[in-house]
C-alpha cells in the first residue's frame, strides 16, 4: 500500500487514522474467521480470509483490502472487540 495514501485515508466512522495491519494481527484476525466468530458492522458472518487489511490507529476496527483497493465502508468493517 502507498505510505502517501495512507497519510490520507481516515476511518470514515472515528476519523482516526489508518495503518496496514501487521502479518500477527492479521493472522489472529483470519483465526477468527476460520473458526466462524467475526461479523462485520452489518452483521454478516465474514467468511473470507483477509490477505490485507487496515486497521484504525487505536486498534479497534478493520477494513479488508481487496487486491488493493482499501474498502472503507462502514458495513465492511470489523470490529477487533470481538477478537480475544
Amino acid at each position: 500500500m502507498d505510505k502517501r495514501l495512507l497519510t490520507i485515508l481516515r476511518c470514515p466512522v472515528s476519523h482516526k487514522g489508518l495503518s496496514v495491519m501487521k502479518k500477527d494481527q492479521l493472522q489472529k484476525v483470519n483465526a477468527a474467521i476460520g473458526a466462524g466468530g467475526l461479523v462485520n458492522h452489518e452483521g454478516t458472518k465474514v467468511r473470507e480470509a483477509l490477505s490485507e487489511a487496515l486497521v484504525t490507529d487505536d486498534g479497534k476496527r478493520v477494513y479488508p483490502v481487496n487486491d488493493g483497493i482499501p474498502v472503507l465502508l462502514e458495513g465492511e468493517s470489523i470490529s477487533m472487540e470481538q477478537i480475544a
